[in-house]
């Protein structure tokens, strides 16, 4: 399997990645910036014993092709650590000490968790298997039409998969679109440890654009995290304070790492469909610089094309789900993405950071400019 670099979706290579920068550039600033990875222990945090172990770190989002595992797929509920921005660059590194993750059968464990695509009409099986993990979860999945019992939520459907135990939950991809998919016990707490990620419903004769890329924006209030990690903090679900925000789980700049973030890579004269979704608790306006782009679908729902206005930002409210499609005819360079509450592109009290990310056009990758953009993201070739 050819190893992409970019946003997860269908970017480039790496092989195509490394011509275009003429690697020495890359090389020759990387070693600038100074980055950690910091030791993290887990701490048992009920009752007085205090019990540490290694925790694995969670990898970037694949993209699971269903169609490609007999339509099925074993989702596992891991703990795992979460580096949001290992690097000291932007007021790093910014850590999750421990995060729900999600591992698509052998695979590495991510937050967002892997992107699942399957085509219209096809039926399919998740199965949800906790046996890792010390406390209930549930599957549920926004936008199909499903059996009642496959809803995933806990209260309604009677199906709580308790630890230790597996549950398969099936389902038929009738609704075409961008769908989003979380845990839905104690729903605010555990999509705030990690368990969310996106289902894409291929439609039926479905042609993919030159590059197609999916992003999931969330914001984060890192005392939770940092509470399940055994840090004497408090955390209040009903005053949340929000101090971290991250592009597919990064916050910039390694959201501009090619291979662990989330750059949106492009050739000029290329169609690119940006598949935006929210699984945060606030809405986030995204905006993207010297570019026009359309709005194609919503929640799965194709927009006619009388209705798909140029514009340069759309607000993405909690679970909404936009498709954009935009033409890279742009003088080439690296021009940014990012929420435009301008508060939410920050780390902590420092700008810039948070919830941004950049288009960036293949020409613009040989030039000493992408190379300092590198340094700062941490990247050596």
């Amino acid at each position: 399997m050819t190893t992409k670099v970019g946003a997860p979706g269908d970017g480039i290579s790496r092989r195509e990645f490394l011509a275009a920068t003429g690697t020495a550039g890359v090389l020759g600033t990387a070693g600038c910036l100074t980055s950690s990875t910091p030791t993290v222990t887990r701490v048992e945090t009920t009752g007085n014993r205090s019990l540490t172990s290694d925790l694995p770190a969670t990898g970037r989002p694949e993209v699971v092709e269903l169609g490609e595992r007999d339509n099925h797929v074993t989702l596992r509920a891991v703990n795992a650590v979460h580096h949001v921005h290992p690097g000291e660059t932007m007021n790093g590194p910014i850590t999750l000490p421990v995060v729900w993750a999600w591992q698509a059968d052998d695979g590495t464990p991510s937050v967002p968790g892997p992107i699942l695509r399957v085509r219209e009409g096809e039926t399919f099986t998740v199965t949800l298997d906790n046996s890792a993990m010390d406390m209930p979860h549930t599957l549920h999945v926004h936008g199909l039409r499903k059996t009642w019992e496959n809803d995933g939520v806990p209260t309604t459907t009677g199906v709580t998969v308790e630890p230790g135990q597996k549950h398969t939950y099936e389902f038929t991809a009738n609704v075409a679109g961008t769908h989003l998919y979380h845990c839905h016990y104690q729903t605010p707490r555990h999509m705030d440890m990690g368990m969310y990620g996106i289902l894409r419903v291929e439609p039926e004769g479905y042609e993919r654009a030159d590059k197609e890329y999916y992003m999931t924006v969330k914001e984060w209030d890192t005392r939770l995290s940092r509470q399940y990690g055994g840090e004497d903090v408090a955390y209040d679900i009903t005053a949340r304070q929000m101090d971290t925000f991250t592009v597919n789980g990064k916050s910039a700049p390694a959201t501009f790492h090619p291979e662990t973030g989330s750059p949106v890579i492009v050739d000029p004269g290329d169609t690119v469909r940006i598949h935006w979704v929210n699984a945060g608790f606030h809405s986030h306006p995204m905006h993207l610089h010297n570019h026009r782009f359309k709005i194609v679908e919503k929640d799965g729902s194709p927009i006619p094309e009388a209705m798909q206005l140029l514009q340069d930002v759309v607000n993405v409210a909690p679970a909404e789900r936009y498709t954009v499609e935009f033409e890279a005819d742009a003088d080439p360079g690296i021009y940014l993405m990012h929420c435009h509450k301008v508060d939410h592109v920050r780390n902590g009290s420092s700008y810039p950071g948070g919830m941004l990310s950049a288009v960036v056009y293949t020409p613009a990758m040989d030039t000493d400019l992408f190379a300092q953009v590198m340094a700062y993201a941490g990247y050596e070739a």
